[in-house]
């Protein structure tokens, strides 16, 4: 009979599992081996003895039995709770391989008690996971389900390196919810299982060894059961190829029962009983019942189908005792017994959680009450002495607040005196320093002023004998070339001559502030109407203005605050920073109105009004404005954005320090270029200096 192309891939398979490692090991096994050949301490020694025996449980089951023994005796000879949990998990994972469900759980529930005494997370976490498959062998989804998400809590929260146990327990949940015809939820969870063996590295797997086989299997069977048959038989083999590497045994066995029940499925007789021999020989090398009793009905079904009742019947016998094992009914009672006292020993220790609970509860309310009573005693003693003391308290608080009352008064007092000492103390400060300020600036600007004599008369006399070169120059009528070239020196000259003339009138008109400045004598304040010396220093300087530019005509917007009231202050002083604020201000709307602007009215507003705290003076006019580069360095002195000719640049500067240093008040300018200038004067309300 000519063989089918899946039995000539089984073939292949075949040979690839026909060559095991030597010893039947797992590639974790050596480097274990060797570990425990150097280890001295007797704790390490039984953990990777544990872990040496969970590294032949799907390849030699014997060995799994003799390393957990070996650890068992040595962990209760040394009375190491942890290692002893571990090493009967791992002979109650052996029992559940070889059928044995009731003492797999009667050995798992007390691996189950250490692993929760010791406090061991990661050995509770596997145990959980080993109770779940044996539920999940009973087909109790839900009780799998439970130890499942218990395991997977336990994972999540000590964040343990060992992914092939966090993959188990993610392939479980998977595999459990296929079982149970939740097809999406199994999807989710073998596909996290997955993405986990495609992170970690190559090489890199724990005792428990490479997950993968067991991941790809399971996809298999949900491919299968959402009738993806092609997917499935590419999981199955993909299953068996990477259970080679393992030597998993267990894994290869279940993708081969899984290739014969889908060849079986779709009548391809030959090669589902070539895969289901395949499977039972390997189920039977470990040997792993569940896998034997599957595959020997699978096996018995297909030679019932060819008439070969012979074989049929005998591998029915096979399935037979292999079910006996593992489904007897002395089995299951047996089963049935460990998981009800089991059941009652977790009530039992909730009962006794919630006793001590409420044990814990009342003490508590006990103590509660005791202390509660003893407040009050201590309260009531304490209103008792309180009374007593409060008279006495009211006598001294009388006492107390006349001498506090007497104590203000006296306080305010000399903070009154205070003040008007610091005033005054200010102000001889500031007249000293103005008067040495004045000397000074007197003495620099006489000396300056006879050089600035000199240098524009020199320019004058420089300017004729430059006239009177160039009328001799026109007499000769030369026409040569050194003649022209002595024409056009003498313009140079001429025109350096005009930058000389205009910087002397510069240096002319600062001497003359600087005079000015110099001659300024502080007086004492005197309450004076600002009201009427604004608006008269405002006439002032424009009939001034005017005189000087008879074409300009303003208009003057006058807005004064009927409740000013008077202000102290020296008359003298706040007039020549108020005529230096008006100044600029004309000079803005006449460099303004120089342009012939089509429509353009030159205005100039006052304003005045009482604030909270003093009184606000407002000069604002509609003239170029103020550069922005500019607007930072205004109150600078010798600072001016006019001509040369036109300002010395001691107007702002002069006002700013009669205003501020000399009034305690605040000087500031807005303005916005091309629109306006507007220049805010604040004085205080301070008392009138005593004379």
């Amino acid at each position: 009979m000519k063989l089918s192309y899946a039995v000539l891939i089984g073939f292949l398979l075949a040979a690839i599992l026909a060559s095991p490692p030597s010893k039947a090991q797992s590639p974790q096994t050596p480097a274990l081996r060797y570990a425990l050949s150097r280890v001295a301490a007797d704790t390490s020694r039984v953990l990777l003895l544990a872990d040496l025996s969970a590294s032949f449980r799907y390849s030699r089951l014997d060995s799994v039995l003799l390393y957990a023994q070996q650890g068992l005796a040595m962990a209760r000879r040394i009375k190491y709770t942890k290692g002893e949990g571990r090493c009967l998990a791992r002979l109650g994972m052996l029992q559940g391989e070889r059928g044995n469900l009731p003492q797999a759980l009667r050995l798992n529930l007390q691996a189950l008690q250490l692993n929760e005494a010791s406090h061991d997370l990661e050995g509770t976490a596997r145990t959980l996971n080993q109770i779940g498959l044996l539920h999940q062998a009973l087909d109790d989804h839900r009780l799998a389900l439970q130890h499942y998400f218990r395991a997977w809590r336990i994972y999540r929260q000590v964040r343990t390196h060992d992914t092939s146990q966090l993959v188990s327990v993610l392939a479980n949940i998977g595999a459990t919810y296929t079982g149970a015809g939740k097809l999406d939820s199994a999807a989710y969870f073998l596909e996290k299982a997955e993405a986990e063996v495609m992170r970690e590295t190559p090489g890199r797997w724990s005792s428990w060894g490479n997950p993968e086989p067991y991941v790809l299997r399971e996809l298999g069977l949900l491919a299968a059961a959402r009738n993806q048959d092609s997917q499935a038989l590419q999981f199955y083999r993909r299953s068996a190829q990477a259970a080679v590497p393992e030597n998993d045994l267990r894994s290869a066995c279940r993708a081969y029962q899984y290739l014969a029940e889908l060849y079986q499925g779709q009548q391809q007789t030959d090669s589902s009983v070539y895969y289901g021999r395949k499977a039972l020989s390997m189920g039977q090398k470990l040997p792993y019942m569940v896998g034997i009793a599957h595959t020997s009905g699978l096996l018995a079904d297909a030679f019932a189908s060819r008439q070969q009742a012979d074989s049929a019947l005998r591998y029915l016998r096979l399935r037979q005792r292999a079910e006996d094992s593992l489904y007897n009914p002395l089995r299951i009672k047996q089963l049935d017994a460990i998981a009800l006292s089991e059941v009652q020993r977790q009530q039992k220790v909730e009962q006794e959680q919630d006793a001590y609970k409420v044990r814990l509860y009342i003490y508590a309310l006990l103590a509660g009450l005791g202390g509660l009573l003893l407040i009050t005693l201590l309260q009531a003693r304490h209103n008792r002495q309180q009374r007593r003391t409060n008279a006495q308290l009211q006598e001294l608080n009388t006492q107390v607040t006349e001498q506090k009352e007497t104590l203000t008064t006296q306080r305010d007092e000399l903070s009154a005196m205070l003040r008007e000492l610091k005033t005054t103390q200010d102000q001889l400060v500031m007249r000293d320093r103005m008067a040495s300020l004045g000397e000074l600036m007197a003495g620099v600007a006489h000396e300056l002023q006879q050089p600035v004599q000199a240098i524009e008369e020199l320019v004058g006399e420089s300017e004729q004998l430059t006239d009177e070169m160039w009328a001799v120059l026109q007499a000769t009528q030369l026409a040569e070339e050194p003649t022209n070239s002595l024409a056009d020196k003498l313009d140079i000259l001429r025109q350096y001559q005009v930058t000389l003339r205009r910087h002397g009138q510069r240096a002319s008109i600062i001497v003359r502030g600087m005079l000015a400045h110099a001659g300024r004598q502080s007086s004492a304040r005197q309450p004076s109407d600002l009201n009427e010396l604004a608006e008269n220093y405002l006439r002032l300087t424009y009939h001034d203005t005017q005189a000087k530019a008879p074409n300009l005509e303003v208009q003057l917007q006058v807005e004064l605050s009927g409740d000013l009231g008077q202000v102290d202050m020296v008359r003298h002083d706040i007039g020549r920073a108020l005529i230096n604020i008006f100044l600029n201000a004309f000079q803005a709307v006449q460099e303004r109105n120089r342009q012939a602007e089509d429509g353009y009215v030159p205005q100039v507003t006052l304003l005045t009004h009482r604030t909270a705290d003093g009184v606000e003076l407002r000069v604002r006019d509609n003239g170029l404005g103020i550069p922005e580069a500019a607007q930072g360095r205004v109150f600078e002195r010798f600072f001016s954005t006019k001509a040369p000719e036109e300002a010395a640049g001691l107007g702002l500067a002069l006002s700013k320090e009669i205003i501020e240093a000399g009034h305690g008040g605040t000087l500031m300018v807005e303005s916005e270029p091309g629109v306006y200038t507007e220049v805010v004067v604040r004085l205080p309300v301070i008392p009138a200096e005593e004379n």
